[in-house]
């Protein structure tokens, strides 16, 4: 292969790249669909030439070719803790007021908060740059490989970008991943077209999409990912957890734009309200605010409990409640016999999903 060629190819990948970049971190496109695939178009139809030339980062080398068998387990380096909940003002302030007695102070503090995205949890595994691994929150101790599919999430990049800060030899990001509405949408559209029972909310296709043994399956699936924090900080010239959203967006990992820094509870608060008067208004579902102690130091003072972290908080809003009619009622038989009543409903659009049909439980 000539010098040329090997040039032209890192070219292409640059490109590939920086758009990708543009697209899910930035949401800022420079370039049409129809010029991004005429661009990997051709960088498959040199990489199939010279097959010497592909890297393991390479745009083309998302989709796996092997299905796999079953899912390995992968015991994660630190915890994936499930957050505590709190369902009203009283309860973010007495948030507040734990920790202040904690730490046995009495100023405001500092609070990163952000969007709850209603989707899977994971973790990613970066080594030199590169994606190593990627797994499920599971018990949130040990998670399930799923580094496979992952990789097929063209949100997900395969090797971090440089930025001011070098990226640490080994970075553990954790995120969600997650489905657009209007995706979703689309998706069980096509599902139903094809005979195939449609999915019941975004976050149910994001698991089962990143649960399949054919990465092929996945590459199909509309997924997309956020970032919301790290796994093991050791190393890290960082003081804030708002300085970490900063580092991974510029290392090309998507962060939720939402996100941000406010100082005192109030502020928190006034951030939940906002977040709960547009949350029909986003492009993709949420079913709370993250509020988390700013400060790293903090953060470790404050230390764990036994399921949740002392320094973060998940305010969840209430569920989403719409009233339709209910046209018709059928009995679908399950594969065992068991009878199972449905309700066929005046579609009716709940948290920025369709609904039609309801299953009926009694009481």
């Amino acid at each position: 292969m000539d010098p040329q060629t090997i040039d032209h190819l890192k070219e292409l990948r640059r490109q590939l790249d920086y758009h990708n970049h543009r697209y899910y971190v930035l949401d800022d496109p420079e370039i049409s669909d129809a010029q991004y695939d005429r661009l990997l178009r051709e960088l498959e139809g040199l990489e199939s030439r010279y097959p010497e030339g592909i890297t393991p980062d390479s745009p083309t080398q998302r989709v796996g070719s092997r299905p796999l068998d079953k899912f390995e387990t992968v015991p994660h380096t630190v915890p994936m803790l499930s957050l505590e909940n709190a369902f009203n003002q009283e309860e973010v302030q007495e948030f507040e007021e734990r920790v202040k007695r904690f730490l046995k102070r009495e100023e405001d503090l500092t609070y990163t908060v952000e969007p709850k995205m209603d989707g899977l949890a994971i973790e990613l595994i970066y080594e030199q740059g590169l994606l190593i691994q990627a797994a499920t929150r599971g018990d949130g101790f040990v998670g399930e490989d799923v580094t496979q599919n992952v990789r097929t999430i063209l949100a997900v990049p395969l090797r971090l970008q440089p930025g001011k800060i070098p990226a640490p030899e080994r970075l553990e990001i954790r995120g969600e991943v997650y489905l657009r509405l209007k995706d979703f949408r689309e998706f069980n559209r096509k599902r139903l077209e094809a005979g195939e029972p449609a999915f019941a909310n975004p976050r149910n296709a994001a698991a089962g999409s990143l649960r399949q043994l054919d990465p092929r399956v996945t590459a199909q699936r509309p997924l997309f990912f956020y970032a919301y924090g790290l796994g093991a900080l050791t190393g890290l010239p960082f003081d804030g957890q708002e300085e970490i959203l900063a580092a991974l967006s510029q290392w090309g990992v998507p962060v939720n734009p939402q996100a941000r820094r406010v100082e005192g509870i109030e502020a928190a608060w006034s951030f939940c309200q906002e977040m709960e008067d547009r949350r029909h208004s986003l492009p993709y579902e949420i079913d709370g605010v993250v509020i988390k102690v700013d400060s790293l130091a903090l953060q470790e003072k404050l230390g764990v409990k036994s399921r949740s972290p002392r320094w973060a908080l998940a305010f969840k809003f209430q569920p989403s409640q719409e009233s339709t009619r209910i046209l018709n009622i059928e009995v679908q038989v399950g594969r065992t016999g068991v009878l199972t009543p449905v309700a066929v409903l005046q579609p009716v659009v709940v948290g920025g999903v369709e609904v039609s049909r309801a299953t009926l439980h009694n009481q």
